[in-house]
């Protein structure tokens, strides 16, 4: 008789419970970045606070060094980790997961390209034809750490089929923006290191070819595509998602290599790489007059592209997918409720900070378009959590919990 494997739902299933848990903490402790940040900005100790994030690292040895600021360094190499677990949860999603089949993936995935396509339309009637018309997949984005982490304070009152709802949803938002980053926000093309990148990534696909489980041996590898990427003009962090898709994916193991470096990503990224880029990137002085930046065309775009583009075009998508019968509905949830979700995907903080990075050179447009995305992701949260919190009656029992009263 044949000895059963273990199935993977089950470790599929906790590793997408531990994901929601880890984003709602992550999301209090940016939240808390943020507001240090600012302060600090604003204080007494703002030209020491703003010139430390400017200050050189020298990295490697020998002729192999070279230079980077300690916030050019959190930008483009800390954060091809957090992108490196942004695609891990994407394949794990894709392979056995809330994205593995199209009666699964069909209605995240209606509702993420509305809250894609609406928002950048939203900018693009701002800006069109102006100088920053470059910006529009700065509102695309939505921040799953904020949005997850809202959702998580309203507890058991959240049907789970909702969670799964948005987490999914920010999933595939987040391949949207890593596919937006790659093909639209690439300035210029170093083909020798993108030939020398591609032979990497090769050589990483042989190995998962060959089923090697040694995921040290991915990661040292990932070392030299990254740097590859980053020499080609290819913004560095798609050498973590690339990196993320030849990782292994054993659905009879028990050990599952994609899983457990996803899980054991979960600590750094959201406790120390985003708490680190949330202080390095909103560092932002605070000047008379701030109120009058978000009049301007770019912030005008991405204000109204987060606040009112995302929450549509979100709920637009998913109403007519329902209605023409392409999607059934989430067990358990009603329009109004996908409307908060919609709401909480207007928060797009970190992932809209960082395409505004790549959008713009010219630094004045880069602050406005910070505090249009704070300001905007704000009162987007603040929508969100009470539309959820007045459309949600009384807490939601499991099984378990029937079974014990």
């Amino acid at each position: 008789m044949m000895k059963r494997t273990r199935a993977l739902p089950n470790t599929i299933t906790a590793a997408l419970l531990e994901f929601i848990r880890e984003q709602r903490f992550a999301g209090i402790l940016l939240i808390i970045c943020t507001v240090l940040s600012l302060v600090l900005a604003n204080s007494a100790f703002s030209e020491s606070y703003l010139h430390m994030w400017h200050y050189d690292l020298t990295l490697g040895f020998s002729e192999f060094s070279g230079k980077m600021s300690i916030s050019h360094f959190i930008n483009d190499a800390l954060m091809a980790i957090f992108f490196l677990l942004v695609g891990l949860e994407i394949k794990r999603e894709l392979k056995d997961g809330e994205l593995s089949s199209f009666g699964k993936a069909a209605l995240p995935f209606m509702a993420a390209i509305g809250g894609m396509v609406i928002p950048a339309a939203f900018y693009l009637i701002f800006n069109a034809g102006t100088i920053t018309q470059h910006g529009w997949g700065i509102p695309m984005a939505t921040d799953i750490a904020f949005a997850i982490g809202i959702l998580s304070i309203l507890g058991k009152r959240v049907p789970d089929s909702l969670k799964v709802l948005l987490t999914a949803l920010a999933v595939v938002d987040d391949l949207g923006a890593v596919l937006v980053i790659a093909i639209f926000y690439t300035q210029s093309i170093a083909a020798k290191y993108l030939l020398y990148a591609g032979v990497v990534f090769v050589i990483l696909l042989i190995l998962n070819f060959f089923r090697v489980r040694f995921v040290l041996a991915y990661l040292i590898l990932g070392v030299f595509l990254w740097y590859f990427v980053l020499q080609s003009g290819v913004h560095a962090t798609i050498a973590g998602v690339l990196l993320a898709f030849t990782i292994p994916f054993n659905r009879n193991h028990e050990k599952n290599p994609l899983v457990q470096l996803e899980h054991g990503l979960y600590t750094p990224v959201n406790y120390l790489i985003m708490p680190l880029f949330a202080l390095a990137n909103t560092a932002i002085v605070i000047e008379s007059g701030v109120l009058g930046k978000l009049a301007n065309n770019e912030s005008l775009g991405i204000g109204l592209g987060l606040l009112i583009g995302k929450p549509l075009g979100i709920f637009a998508f998913t109403w007519f997918a329902v209605k023409s019968r392409l999607c059934r509905m989430p067990t358990s949830t009603t329009f109004r409720q996908i409307l908060g979700v919609g709401f909480l995907g207007g928060i797009g903080f970190t992932m809209s900070i960082f395409i505004a990075l790549l959008a713009f050179e010219n630094p004045e447009y880069i602050v406005n378009a910070k505090i249009a995305i704070l300001v905007s992701s704000f009162f987007a949260g603040i929508f969100g959590f009470y539309l959820l919190k007045s459309s949600i009656a009384k807490p939601v029992q499991n099984l378990q919990e029937l079974k014990n009263t």
